[in-house]
């Protein structure tokens, strides 16, 4: 079981106070969208850690299914929220989590599933590609979350532990199934639009 932890906490300050969960793509909450790409690369369960505006986005998207975990802490950065989500998952039997983020919707079911199916261990460590560079998603096997919980601080998320670890780390190349682009500004809400 690979469990597929989506972090959609973040409040979009950049983006004028817009919870990113919550920005419409496809008529419906990018968060909705994130929950589909991970369900359909074969993670399963879902987790989905929120924040910013978690009542609303509990209200407005349709989260079905997923473990909804609350983050109090999200204003904290995303290591807050990675944490979360990792203590949600123990005990669930996952062997591992794909974790992804709300705000990269140029990723997709194809990306993610490469990145799911280099699994081979619970000690896996596994990143998205592209052209070479280290991107999202990323795969954790359930013996790394207890480091990676101690050394998730702040924004930088799993960064300590995959900079100390880069020689366990598999790179599996997506640059032709994906673009990984964040919505971070509002010059970035335009690729929202696109599709």
């Amino acid at each position: 079981m690979i469990a597929g932890l989506l972090l959609a906490a973040g409040g979009g300050r950049r983006l004028g106070g817009r919870p990113k969960a919550l920005l419409p793509y496809r008529g419906r909450p990018l968060v909705e969208n994130a929950v589909r790409v991970l369900r359909e690369a074969g993670c399963g369960p879902v987790h989905v850690v929120l924040g910013a505006s978690a009542a609303e986005v509990r209200e407005r998207a349709d989260l079905a299914g997923c473990v909804v975990v609350d983050n109090p802490d999200w204003a904290r950065g995303m290591g807050s929220s990675l944490r979360a989500g990792l203590a949600s998952l123990a005990g669930t039997g996952a062997r591992a989590a794909v974790v992804s983020l709300v705000d990269q919707p140029g990723i997709g079911p194809a990306a993610v599933a490469r990145v799911r199916e280099a699994y081979r261990s619970p000690a896996s460590l596994v990143a998205a590609a592209y052209d070479g560079e280290r991107g999202h998603p990323v795969l954790f096997g359930a013996d790394r979350w207890a480091d990676i919980a101690e050394t998730a601080t702040d924004d930088k998320g799993a960064r300590v532990h995959l900079t100390q670890h880069a020689a366990d780390l598999t790179l599996v190349e997506c640059a032709d199934v994906a673009e990984p682009f964040d919505i971070d500004v509002p010059a970035d809400l335009a690729r929202l639009e696109r599709d």
